[in-house]
């Protein structure tokens, strides 16, 4: 995982990650990025404690000012994973500030042994951090969305190794990626942001499998101060609004995703439509944001 200034929260993580049930060392690679606090020190702590359970390589290097960002970290810190496993195995990459259950690393294993080449981590609010009552009722509005939004693109565009029950999310607070395919892409995009997003694409355009199992997940700090521009900090920012000035929460009407679902099953039908899909569907105009996200209209 790359980490920068989280001497407050990588501490947990790394116990989450000794708590895991998957049998035997694993190992782990954190790429301390422009970092001025005293994180190093806490890793090194939490290292001794736990040596029987986590093999850590701590990778420390200041990015100039143009790559000082998530897509160079996370590109440095998975190819030192890449390296350490030689080329082979699963590798599986979160956000410092984030908690994964005890099951994570297995279930995500389960999942690449199902068939897939890259597995996305639901996304859950951290209960253990205070959050703003906004951000907690809009989060939950917002899965009810999500859901109502993979159950249309079920109906009409279903993958079979993305089966439900399943969810949605593919960020890098929790993805796994097979070595093979990891390589075939030639690593993690050198992007500003949405390098996360932007390596699922990839594998997904270059034929891989993306799978959502329910029971992968992760949680995730409601904090309104991160360390990554555009990071889970800011969508909590913009979810937490203004209290002196309350906004609807707007996304794109359900019609939007049913004429989307008819698009990519139109296109699975060619010989190489699901790379077609990867390839073409980043390049196709937002949809408006045109319903307004109220209880009443989400259920």
């Amino acid at each position: 995982m790359p980490a920068r200034d989280e001497v407050h929260r990588i501490g947990r993580l790394l116990a989450a990650l000794a708590a895991q049930d998957h049998l035997g060392a694993i190992p782990v690679v954190i790429a301390l990025n422009n970092t001025t606090d005293a994180s190093r020190y806490v890793i090194e702590a939490v290292g001794r404690r736990h040596v029987d359970r986590l093999d850590i390589h701590l990778d420390e290097h200041v990015f100039p000012e143009d790559l000082a960002h998530a897509g160079s970290a996370r590109r440095r810190a998975m190819d030192l994973g890449f390296r350490r496993l030689g080329g082979t195995g699963v590798l599986l990459t979160t956000d410092a500030d984030a908690r994964p259950p005890p099951n994570w690393v297995a279930a995500n294993l389960k999942a690449i042994a199902a068939g897939a080449d890259i597995v996305g981590g639901a996304l859950a609010l951290d209960e253990d951090e205070p959050a703003a009552s906004a951000i907690i009722d809009r989060w939950a509005l917002l899965a009810r969305y999500w859901a109502i939004v993979r159950t249309i693109e079920d109906e009409i565009d279903p993958k079979p190794w993305d089966p439900q029950p399943r969810h949605g999310d593919h960020t890098g607070a929790s993805l796994a990626v097979t070595a093979k395919a990891y390589r075939a892409v030639g690593g993690v995009p050198v992007v500003p942001l949405g390098e996360d997003v932007a390596l699922v694409n990839a594998v997904v355009a270059m034929g891989g499998r993306l799978a959502h199992p329910i029971d992968v997940q992760v949680k995730v700090s409601p904090r309104l101060v991160g360390r990554a521009a555009g990071g889970m900090a800011e969508a909590m920012v913009a979810l937490s609004g203004d209290p002196d000035r309350p906004r609807t929460l707007t996304a794109p009407g359900f019609r939007h995703w049913r004429e989307r679902a008819e698009w990519r099953r139109a296109l699975r039908g060619r010989p190489d439509g699901y790379a077609e899909i990867a390839r073409l569907e980043p390049t196709l105009p937002p949809m408006p944001c045109d319903m307004a996200l109220e209880p009443e209209t989400v259920r």
